[in-house]
């Protein structure tokens, strides 16, 4: 154990960078991203601290440009799973009782790592096989990466130090001790900040992991495993594996020694697992924590004295910025019958304005949606809206794959506040528009509440603090982020701890000591320093 009680440096935001022409950063990030995708990469798995390559590959392609291959990544059977999970069992046994100080060490070199050399190296993998602007690439890829590592290592000590009351005669401590058994880390393609944060968190506090990336979020995943491997994550500590997903959670969970779900993604996903975790639960010797973020149909409610400009800005940025694929993203809006006009004008210049391409054209503002399947899913949900009487596609509506799988920012105005798209999570670049009367704001209100079944994120903009405080009431449930003349996107880690209810997830709030406490198990310490050795009490006589 360590000599001393160490105060870590202290956790501050790592600062965006502009990445304006002619600077540094931008120069560095375009030439890491022509290296890159004019070369292939092979990408292993990665158990008990060595790369792990079985022969069957599949291909890694930009969303934006489908048909150019940038590398491959092997596919695990079920023998390599049982590798992952017997490797993180061994390595727990000397991870789970490193000093604390130790493991912060790691990680915060981890977070240095990324902010110098890994920096353009990073941003330009998350550009390439998830279809960022260099600017989404910076505030993920980059800066909320650094900033969940750093910040973990002080939520952490904040932890440790939060202790009982003792007296004269007795201490009492808390231990917080990692979990019995490893863990399973299961992330998305949206953000590669989740994406490492997901087993990172659950190391951090002394766990072992088995982590599958998304299939789509590979080319950076092997970025975040370099990085760890440089900062020192001991062999076995997080092994990474790829391939059916259905054969890996089954033989993850059909194992005596799981010991947590750390899950992003969709929701129907997130519900089987929890079933199949329940339905295994006799075969654990623990109960298993389950801590997921799933999705999110997330909403604007412009009030009356709302500034028009500001909904409509509220509503591009909130709506389009990363193609709308982000688990916060403004899909839903209800916005005045007095203020429509020049809401309406605005929106409509402001997507006529965008550019859409290939992230490596920095002018560009939209790019790709991540793959077909997702490009498919939303060209049907555009098409039934240009048939359908009670909806109106006012701009975009255009969508093409011969190269990319390219979806117009579209925006659908509804007669229908019941309408599939104010209803249906899309994760797109689709926002759908109910015009409401001024004086039905109270109706409108409950009509938000009801309309979903999803509790992540929302936002109302108004200058009327008696509308504000009524929407901050009668939305309370609704949303687990609510913004206040905000959009819904953006939130900063230390600042905006994040995550949903309802079946958006366990709103275990990401980004603070919260989440971090599901990945301890507390053991309370009593120490009596004057053993009694009569068993009579005082009443007794």
């Amino acid at each position: 154990m360590g000599k001393g009680f160490f105060n870590v440096p202290v956790a501050v935001n790592e600062p965006v960078k502009s990445y304006a022409p002619g600077s540094p950063e931008r120069e560095a990030v375009k030439k890491a991203y022509k290296d890159m995708f004019n070369n292939t990469i092979d990408v292993p798995m990665y158990i008990n601290g060595k790369d792990v390559k079985t022969g069957n590959t599949r291909t890694m392609s930009p969303p934006h440009d489908h048909k150019h291959i940038v590398g491959t990544y092997h596919l695990a059977e079920k023998k390599h799973i049982d590798d992952a999970i017997s490797t993180a069992l061994e390595a727990r046994k000397a991870w789970s009782q490193m000093p604390w100080e130790q493991r912060a060490g790691i990680f915060l070199k981890a977070a240095e790592l990324i902010a110098g050399p890994y920096r353009a190296k990073i941003n330009a993998a998350t550009m390439i096989a998830q279809s960022k602007t260099i600017h989404q690439a910076e505030i993920d890829a980059a800066c909320e990466l650094i900033d969940f590592l750093r910040f973990n290592v002080q939520f952490m000590t904040d932890i440790y130090m939060e202790q009982p009351e003792s007296t004269s005669d007795a201490w009492n401590r808390i231990e917080y001790r990692p979990l019995e058994g490893f863990t399973y880390a299961v992330t998305p393609f949206n953000f590669t900040a989740i994406a490492g944060n997901l087993p990172a968190c659950m190391a951090l506090m002394g766990n072992v992991v088995v982590w599958k990336p998304s299939d789509s979020q590979i080319y950076s995943a092997k970025v975040i495993m370099d990085v760890f491997k440089e900062a020192g994550v001991p062999a076995g500590v997080i092994n990474v594996v790829f391939g059916d997903p259905v054969m890996i959670t089954n033989t993850v969970l059909a194992s005596p020694d799981f010991s947590g779900l750390h899950f992003t993604g969709s929701t129907d996903i997130f519900k089987k697992l929890w079933k199949q975790i329940g339905n295994n639960i006799e075969t654990y010797k623990t109960y298993p924590r389950i801590v997921g973020e799933t999705g999110g149909k997330d909403f604007i409610v412009a009030h009356k004295t709302a500034n028009a400009k500001q909904v409509s800005t509220a509503i591009v940025r909130g709506a389009f910025e990363f193609q709308g694929q982000k688990c916060s993203a403004a899909s839903r809006a209800y916005v005045p019958t007095s203020l429509w006009k020049d809401v309406k004008k605005q929106v409509i210049d402001d997507v006529k304005s965008f550019k859409m391409g290939s992230p490596e054209d920095m002018s560009n503002f939209i790019t790709a949606v991540i793959h077909e399947g997702s490009f498919n899913k939303l060209a049907k949900y555009i098409d039934q809206a240009k048939k359908d009487k009670d909806a109106e596609i006012i701009v975009g509506g255009n969508y093409d794959k011969s190269k990319g799988y390219f979806i117009e920012p579209t925006v659908i105005v509804t007669t229908n506040p019941k309408y599939t798209t104010m209803c249906t999570e899309l994760f797109g670049p689709v926002i759908t528009i109910y015009v409401y009367e001024d004086k039905d704001y109270s109706k409108t209100l409950k009509l938000v509440d009801e309309t979903s079944e999803y509790a992540l994120t929302g936002a109302i903009l108004a200058t009327d603090r008696y509308a504000i405080e009524e929407a901050t009431k009668a939305l309370q449930n609704c949303a687990g982020n609510f913004y206040i003349n905000d959009k819904p996107t953006g939130a900063v880690v230390g600042q905006q701890p994040f995550g949903g209810a309802r079946a958006s997830g366990t709103n275990d709030k990401a980004g603070s000591s919260q989440n971090l406490l599901r990945w301890v198990s507390p053991r309370m310490i009593k120490e009596t320093f004057v053993t009694p050795t009569d068993y009579r009490y005082p009443f007794l006589g």
